[in-house]
């Protein structure tokens, strides 16, 4: 397992050094290659660790190897170790198997981009900074990956950097996450202070046993929760996600689909121990899920922007992960990660062929009938679609379902209140995807019609590099479900138990229960959209709901007022009352004494023989002087 994960690991770091110091001595083409070939050859890494360790008995599947001791202060001490365990291998395959394919796609997406070079060079070091979070073997490596997360995905998200928007947007993603990063330095911190490492075995034992009291372990757990949520583009640090679409489309599908948004749901699982030993705080986790999912499920009903849409989907699962990964539900946690990876970027690379195909357009009230032109397209969509819906066979089904018979089984107000709130999403979830597929594909062919130089110039649907990766991720969101039927086949549950032990466990009943329910309400969803596109109106009428929808419940708003306008005026008025006057003054000063000193003194320099003896014999005459009243 070892030499596949170190593998996996540094081949998307040595893609990402190879296009960096090449430049422009290799071609673009090359550069997409290069970065393309890294990462599955990753992926390959992550397989042979994979099959390694499915070989060996369920108490030998965990490997922790250190390179070398990276740092050393007194007792405090930090090794680049490598975790592989069940849950890492988990991550480890969707990382570099669905951003492989994402990468892949980028080749005939970015063709012809200027800063194509550039562009491939960020998406390997994204895939690396996200395998060093999920590999590292320490909560400080798991920092630093965390971190590097951060700023590629500021790269990424202001890739079109001459687009204000662009720039805008990636300067609030980083900002969001640079808050949640803060959190938890602040709890790491505290954790060093009490009993002095970071090590995962040494902090849960500490967690577990009483050694971290109750208040250092809530601290613990909240600067943990702090970070997914931020990462995980979780209320209340949620307003940077739909922002960073200014992205382009593979990037998108890269960020909300198989890595950045996923690190919150993979941080709160691997830490659970922490969480355990907080349950009010993981129970925390599992309210701002359900609240995410709600929210985001109702703006998403009055977007306009096919890229956008997707992105409240994202935020709105990501939050059914959170629901499953606050009550224990560790398995099916990340069992719905793996399933959204497919179909999450299924949909956003679908989407990407239709905004290629018309020339950048994402508005989708400019789209409608291209079914019948982009076929492929369509299907695969639909797919994607379904799967997000939840509607049986598709993968989506299985996991999300899975989430809410597991906070039945909860039982309690808790319980309770998160069942019902997950069936309501399973209802809006069915709404503003629906409405978002008849609005593209079915009606009339206005899309055509809006973009007639578009559609000649993009005649077909898109080169083989695009389409080969959306069929596989159309196939993947079709079966990967599969790997858990309730009361029948449950592998993927087994193969995690070793590495993080669910607290709760619905029964087959539960389970069946639920997913009847459920597929209720996304019919209801289902058959309310198509009810509205055929009658030609939205699912939300004009009004103050509406337009307290358009603007996002006035979340950014708030946010202006609150923070950002109080904190650019502080520093206007730190910059006017102190900065300029005192520190740039007093540097203007010094420079001008400097001048002044310097004018002085080469007044002095005549060129004149005489005046240089004259000085000479007084400065003798001065010494002489000296000498002899000292003496």
């Amino acid at each position: 397992m070892v030499a596949g994960s170190w593998v996996c690991l540094l081949a998307p770091l040595a893609g990402f050094l190879a296009i960096t110091l090449a430049g422009t001595r290799i071609t673009r083409r090359q550069a997409g290659a290069i970065s393309t070939l890294s990462v599955f050859v990753g992926f390959a890494g992550a397989v042979v660790a994979l099959v390694d360790a499915w070989g060996r008995d369920t108490d030998d599947r965990v490997e922790l190897t250190t390179a070398w001791t990276w740092l050393k202060a007194g007792e405090f001490e930090v090794g680049l170790e490598l975790l592989v365990d069940p849950l890492s291998l988990v991550m480890m395959l969707v990382v570099t198997g669905v951003g492989g394919l994402i990468v892949l796609y980028s080749n005939g997406y970015m063709a012809g981009e200027d800063e194509e070079r550039r562009y491939f060079a960020y998406m390997a070091f994204f895939v690396f900074s996200m395998l060093l979070l999920v590999q590292g073997g320490n909560l400080l490596l798991l920092l630093v990956g965390w971190g590097l997360v951060g700023l590629a995905s500021y790269l990424l998200i202001g890739f079109h950097h001459e687009r204000a928007s662009a720039v805008a947007a990636a300067k609030k993603a980083f900002v969001m996450n640079a808050i949640g990063d803060a959190v938890m330095v602040l709890a790491f911190a505290l954790t060093i202070a009490h009993i002095g490492s970071l090590d995962y075995g040494v902090v849960f034992e500490a967690a577990e046993s009483g050694e971290l009291s109750d208040t250092v372990v809530t601290l613990l757990a909240l600067g943990l929760l702090g970070g997914a949520v931020a990462k995980s583009a979780q209320i209340p640090l949620h307003t940077w996600l739909p922002d960073a679409m200014e992205g382009p489309t593979p990037v998108s599908a890269l960020i909300h689909a198989a890595t950045m948004v996923t690190a919150g749901v993979y941080l709160i699982c691997r830490t659970h121990p922490v969480f355990e030993a907080a349950p009010d705080v993981q129970h925390l986790a599992a309210l701002l899920g359900l609240a995410t999912l709600l929210v985001a499920g109702v703006v998403a009903l009055v977007q306009w922007d096919i890229k956008r849409v997707i992105a409240y989907s994202t935020m709105s699962q990501i939050g059914y992960m959170f629901v499953g990964a606050g009550i224990g539900a560790y398995g099916f946690a990340m069992f719905h990660l793996v399933t959204h990876a497919f179909f999450k970027a299924l949909l956003f690379l679908a989407a990407g062929i239709v905004i290629h195909h018309l020339d950048g357009e994402q508005d989708i009230r400019r789209m409608g009938g291209l079914r019948a032109t982009m076929p492929f397209t369509h299907a695969t969509f639909l797919i994607g679609t379904l799967a997000l819906v939840g509607i049986p066979p598709f993968a989506g089904f299985w996991s999300k379902d899975a989430i809410l018979a597991s906070a039945l089984a909860e039982g309690g107000v808790l319980g309770w209140i998160l069942y019902v709130g997950g069936l309501l999403g399973a209802l809006l979830t069915a709404m503003y995807s629906l409405r978002l597929y008849f609005l593209v594909f079915r009606g009339k062919e206005a899309a055509e019609a809006a973009h007639p130089e578009a559609a000649a110039a993009h005649h077909g649907e898109a080169p083989r590099s695009m389409t080969v990766p959306v069929g596989v991720l159309a196939l993947g969101s079709s079966i990967t479900g599969l790997l858990l039927i309730p009361g029948v086949w449950h592998p993927f549950e087994d193969w995690l138990e070793t590495a993080v032990e669910p607290l709760v466990d619905p029964s087959t009943g539960q389970e069946w229960l639920t997913s009847a329910l459920a597929v209720g309400l996304a019919l209801v969803g289902s058959f309310l959209a198509w009810r509205a596109f055929r009658a030609g109106r939205e699912l939300v009428a004009e009004g103050p709901v509406r337009t307290t929808l358009e603007h996002k419940l006035w979340f950014d708003e708030l946010y202006d007022t609150v923070f950002s306008r109080p904190a650019q005026a502080i520093a206007a008025l730190v910059r006017d009352r102190f900065e300029t006057p005192i520190v740039q003054g007093g540097l203007d000063e010094v420079a001008e004494g400097t001048i002044r000193g310097a004018t002085i003194t080469s007044s002095a320099q005549s060129g004149l023989l005489r005046t240089y003896a004259l000085a000479f014999t007084v400065a003798v005459a001065v010494l002489t002087l000296v000498f002899l009243v000292v003496r």
